[in-house]
């Protein structure tokens, strides 16, 4: 058990003055009062606000982040894109995977995460093997949560083919192939180490209908994440070869509840936005990465209108920055309709956001159903105490610091973030910060010259 004291924090009720906050062996709150004397707790300087859990992560792609930017005469979109990165991942080993995933998650402590859903599809050996023991990579991921100190909740992947024809895995894909038994023997292993999992299906194109129902049968508890309408081309094919768009092809195959997060989720119709929302699942919006792909921009005014829950991630890493996936989505709307604010209702619209993120973020995060946004008592300690004399805050009050955060972009004011009740950084800098960096700078060597 650990006790800190914070100058303010953001709480269910509002802004409040010397708060103390204990937290349990599970690292969740126990114990939150205002107008507290610290008592023996460790006092950390600044605005305690949640931590956002970053619901989307590929771990090992944080390598391969601005790697891909020079044309090599290819497809110039998302497939082009991937086909470089089979090209890259076909390279890694496990020791590779556990130096990026470290480095990742370092840096999404810095950024304002405090607990990460892994959407783990790197599952076999470079000829497409398993190993010794089919979860050796999914713990070499862990390992690197570990060394970081966030949160972890890993989800390994069932991938299976190629297409909405069922059509079978490229050479390059058999690295990723596991069916729900494959999935569900990763998930028992690593719980065995103590290690959070849930469940999830790649895609419709990668997960047949008869194995997303096995799979779901084997998972009858947390989570469950899937890739759903990212491109335009992703929607033709599935009506192309089921007559449905994908997300009401999802809706006719899975009862989808509040355990589900949709991944992008970019191209839905009124109906799917609908549906969906009315669902509780939550949007699993990736901004930066949906931008550098050229995913599209998502529905967000029609999402909200809706009730519909969601959260953000880091997905590929070309950026790790809570409050940047936060701005972009809420600049997507913005340029969409060439407005400032879309029906989004009045006060600190920055407030509103991060509200949004922190409660889907959780929801997704856990699998257990709607989450509080703001610190209150039984949540996971993830916390980040903000530097309320940075330029970006100066002379902010209350909820007009998230304005602050998110849409005032100089430099992150994050003085101290928490992941489990533990300080993982200090002063804005990770408490193992050259230690991980310098792993995972010999790996990036080793790799480029492969």
């Amino acid at each position: 058990m650990s006790a800190l004291w914070f100058e303010e924090a953001r709480l269910e009720t509002g802004w409040a003055p010397a708060v103390r906050l204990e937290t349990d062996s599970q690292g969740c709150i126990s114990h939150l009062v205002s107008h507290a004397a610290p008592d023996g707790a460790e006092v950390i300087r600044g605005a305690a606000i949640p931590a956002l859990a970053n619901l989307h992560s590929h771990a090992f792609q944080r390598a391969f982040a601005g790697r891909a930017e020079a044309s090599d005469g290819g497809p110039d979109d998302f497939w082009g894109w991937r086909e470089q990165m089979y090209g890259f991942v076909a390279r890694l080993d496990v020791d590779d995977v556990e130096a990026i995933a470290a480095q990742a998650y370092m840096e999404m402590l810095k950024g304002g995460y405090g607990a990460v859903a892994e959407f783990h599809y790197l599952h076999r050996q470079m000829d497409g093997a398993w190993g010794a023991d089919k979860a050796e990579m999914a713990l070499a991921v862990a390992r690197g949560a570990d060394a970081a100190g966030i949160g972890l909740r890993l989800l390994p992947v069932v991938y299976l083919t190629a297409g909405f024809d069922g059509a079978g895995l490229s050479d390059r894909q058999k690295r990723f192939n596991a069916t729900g038994e494959d999935v569900a023997d990763i998930r028992q292993a690593l719980e065995r180490h103590g290690v959070a999992t849930g469940l999830a299906l790649h895609s419709l194109r990668a997960v047949p209908p008869d194995a997303i129902l096995r799979a779901l049968d084997l998972a009858p508890q947390g989570p469950i994440h899937i890739h759903i309408a990212e491109q335009t081309a992703e929607v033709e094919a599935c009506l192309a070869v089921t007559g449905r768009r994908p997300v009401a092809r999802l809706f006719e195959l899975a009862e989808v509840d509040a355990r589900w997060c949709l991944v992008h989720a970019t191209h839905m119709t009124a109906d799917e936005i609908a549906e969906a929302a009315q669902s509780g699942a939550v949007a699993g919006l990736c901004p930066t990465t949906e931008a550098d792909l050229g995913d599209g921009f998502f529905p967000l005014a029609d999402w909200e209108a809706a009730g519909g829950r969601l959260g953000v991630g880091s997905d590929s890493h070309v950026v790790i920055d809570a409050a940047e996936e936060v701005r972009l989505l809420d600049y997507g709307l913005r340029l969409g309709h060439r407005r400032r604010f879309v029906g989004t209702g009045q006060g600190s619209r920055g407030a509103r956001l991060w509200a949004a993120a922190s409660a889907g973020g959780r929801q997704a995060w856990s699998g257990e159903g709607l989450a509080p946004a703001w610190l209150s008592l039984g949540q996971r300690a993830d916390l980040v105490a903000l530097d309320v004399q940075h330029p970006s805050l100066a002379e902010q009050k209350g909820d007009a610091r998230f304005d602050g955060l998110v849409f005032c972009n100089h430099g992150r004011p994050f003085e101290t973030v928490i992941s489990g009740g533990v300080i993982q950084v200090r002063q804005g800098r990770h408490v193992r910060e050259d230690a991980i960096q310098q792993r995972y700078r010999k790996t990036l060597a080793k790799l480029c010259r492969s």
